[in-house]
């Protein structure tokens, strides 16, 4: 479990940076460039370190997700992986609307995993990244985004063809890809 928690401060850590009042200190000193790596390369050990620590976490149930609605997990995921598509393509209506969708569908995503999962290191993990989102959410919310006038139908399209498409992909393999097999309740 120690490697599951020391990659999530690594990897949620680098990402409240802004929150910590350290991001333009760190930029002054290292450079825009040399920031921009070591907090990448950060970011990447702690994700590393989140997959390996998952995987040889011990197994300890701590709560028993109702099995006839774990299936409910599997409809809410759908608008997820929607949302995260947009906050990564530009001047999307999603994006407009939402101001940081990419942070919304990884709540969903945590709240998602939270209720189809009873472990400890589920509720470690999907809790901590479900949680660090609402929280970067509500921070980031405060700075109130200049409205992007510049919305276009076109890239919501975008968001939803992908969505369902990566959706669908993980939906498949998600056995092969996480270790986990999905069930429908």
């Amino acid at each position: 479990m120690t490697i599951l928690v020391s990659g999530l401060t690594l990897f949620i850590g680098i990402h409240l940076f802004r929150e910590f009042n350290l991001r333009n200190a760190v930029i002054d000193r290292l450079g825009a460039n040399y920031y921009r790596l070591t907090y990448s390369m950060i970011a990447l050990i702690g994700l590393g370190l989140i997959i390996w620590g998952k995987a040889t976490a011990p197994f300890e149930m701590v709560y028993q997700p109702i099995y006839e609605y774990k299936s409910l997990s599997h409809i809410v995921m759908l608008p997820a992986f929607i949302l995260v598509m947009a906050g990564n393509l530009p001047n999307s209506y999603i994006r407009r609307h939402t101001v940081h969708p990419m942070l919304v569908g990884t709540a969903i995503w945590g709240g998602a995993h939270l209720w189809a999962n009873g472990d400890l290191a589920s509720i470690i993990l999907f809790g901590s990244i479900g949680l660090w989102a609402i929280i970067k959410f509500l921070t980031l919310i405060k700075l109130k985004p200049v409205p992007d006038n510049s919305a276009s139908l076109t890239w919501d399209v975008m968001a939803v063809v992908l969505g369902f498409c990566v959706y669908g992909v993980v939906l498949v393999y998600h056995g092969q890809l996480f270790g986990i097999g999905l069930t429908f309740g």
